[in-house]
This record gives structure tokens, C-alpha cells and sequence, in this order.
């Protein structure tokens, strides 16, 4: 997850674009990842929502009285976004926030959120000890994790584990290893 080279390196808001292209469906299936995860009434977070490819889903499985809440650094990202939710009708279930790079200042969600989504994050980040800090305190006792990285990005199975040791550190273990398609992923709850 935090290959030499990758670590604190953006996706160019521009890429968003293509990232939230309905031809990607073809290899990557939002419905397919979430569903088991997210219900009715959820309060999901998703850091490094770019402009929205598993955020609609979420919504749209969240229904009325659930929550998204959808992080990103980029402004652009962000704006991409909320025209994206608009043209949906849901932006009403999204709470759109833009975040520092070296934190995301939920601390309003604390004990709150039942499903996290990194989907392709963590090798980005520049300070990941941090954010897997963040993330469990905004877990409620039985809330998730789910982390997805590219085989490519993420340094392999080394960069992967020591990701995991990280996000062991900051209390969070792992429950689960599901599979998806060319990606290593892993749900993680909160230690007892």
C-alpha cells in the first residue's frame, strides 16, 4: 500500500473524469463491491471519492435515510462530484467535504460511521498511519473497513501487509479477505 514512489502521489483531478465513466463498469462494478456491505440506513464514509464512481452506488444503497459521507483533497474532484449526484437526485444522501491533505477533521463522525470505502486511497496518502487512526475513531464498535488497492500501485503483497501492520497499529484488525477482481483488498474491523 505505500510502495517508494507512489506514497502522497495524487490522482490528477483531470483522471477523474475517466474514473467516473460509465465504461469502467465494464472491468470494475460498484454494485459489486458494495452490495454486501452497505444497507438501508448506513452512514458510510468515502475518502477519495474523486468524482463519484462507488459514491452514486453508495447512495443509491444508503436510501433516504442513510448517510455518504464523501472526502476528497481536490476541489475539482468535489465539484465533479455534486453535479454527478445532482443530475442523480442524491445529492441529498451526500455530504460533501473537502479535507486536508495530512487529516480528514472528521471528528463529528466519531463512533458513527458503519462502512469506510478506500477504494484505491491508501497508496496515495502521505501520512496513512494517520488516516487508519482517523478512520477507527469514526467506526462505530461494529463498523468496517473495506480497503481495496491495485496490485500495480500498491507495492504488491510487501506494500499490502505493511499497510495492514499499520492499520494494526492504529487498532484495527482484519475480518476478512474478499476477493476482487486484480485488486488486494481487505475488511477490517476495530479490536475488541
Amino acid at each position: 500500500m505505500m510502495a517508494a514512489g507512489h506514497q502522497g502521489e495524487l490522482c490528477p483531478w483531470w483522471l477523474g473524469y475517466v474514473l467516473a465513466s460509465p465504461v469502467r463498469k465494464l472491468f470494475q462494478n460498484p454494485s459489486e463491491l458494495v452490495a454486501p456491505y452497505v444497507h438501508e440506513g448506513m452512514v458510510v464514509l468515502e475518502p477519495g471519492c474523486g468524482m463519484g464512481f462507488f459514491t452514486l452506488e453508495l447512495a443509491r444503497r444508503v436510501g433516504p435515510a442513510g448517510t455518504v459521507v464523501a472526502v476528497d483533497l481536490q476541489k475539482r474532484m468535489l465539484d465533479g462530484l455534486r453535479r454527478r449526484a445532482g443530475r442523480a437526485g442524491l445529492l441529498d444522501r451526500i455530504d460533501i467535504r473537502q479535507v486536508a491533505a495530512d487529516r480528514m477533521g472528521l471528528t463529528d463522525l466519531d463512533g458513527r460511521v458503519d462502512l469506510a470505502l478506500a477504494f484505491y486511497v491508501v497508496h496515495e496518502l502521505a501520512n496513512p498511519a494517520g488516516f487508519f487512526d482517523e478512520v477507527r475513531r469514526a467506526l462505530r464498535p461494529t463498523g468496517k473497513l473495506l480497503i481495496v488497492e491495485p496490485h500495480a500501485h500498491g507495492g504488491g503483497d510487501e506494500g499490502f501487509a505493511e499497510g495492514l501492520e499499520l492499520a494494526a497499529r492504529s487498532g484495527l484488525v482484519v475480518l476478512d479477505r474478499p476477493t476482487f477482481k486484480r485488486n488486494q483488498t481487505a475488511l477490517l474491523g476495530r479490536a475488541p
